[in-house]
């Protein structure tokens, strides 16, 4: 079921993939049955796993907890001047906090966590699928998404496969 949520997306490559261009200039994802093509220095690889640890994630009962304290970590271990303000953290781009906070994220639990949530939240409300989620939610499941990626590619879990240089 998690799989159809994310199959076929017009959005998915273009919001997950492209922002980590700077590492893999191949970010275009073709959906071929079941998962997205691997491709030669592609993250597409690494993609399918996260939707697979996104759909064996316990759903949260608010997965803002678990945005929260990546969050918390980025304010007491790296002392950003951030502070939460009713539901917002303000001080830094909140992208950045959930990317840095993630270095100490041991098994990317609480991203994957919190990327569920957001996906079962689009289910509950009616968005069957990734194009069809409201743009501010789909933003930040794409950054959940993404940041997932980076830091498989940061601690040598991804599965990129490098493009072969002729010599």
């Amino acid at each position: 079921m998690l799989r159809a949520f994310f199959a076929r997306s017009d959005y998915l490559d273009y919001m997950v993939l492209r922002p980590l261009s700077h590492i893999t200039a191949n970010w275009e994802a073709t959906w071929d049955d079941d998962h997205y093509q691997l491709e030669t220095d592609s993250f597409t690889g690494d993609l399918n796993e996260i939707i697979d640890q996104i759909a064996i994630a316990t759903r949260p009962d608010r997965y803002h907890d678990n945005e929260d304290r990546l969050a918390e970590r980025v304010l007491t271990e790296l002392k950003w001047p951030i502070q939460k303000k009713g539901g917002r953290w303000l001080g830094a781009d909140y992208q950045s906090i959930l990317e840095q906070g993630a270095f100490r994220d041991f098994g990317q639990k609480e991203l994957a966590t919190a990327a569920a949530g957001r996906v079962q939240m689009a289910l509950d409300f009616g968005q069957p699928h990734f194009d069809e989620m409201d743009d501010a939610h789909m933003t930040m499941l794409a950054a959940l998404m993404t940041i997932m990626i980076y830091h498989r590619d940061c601690d040598g879990a991804s599965v990129r496969v490098p493009e072969q240089i002729d010599g």
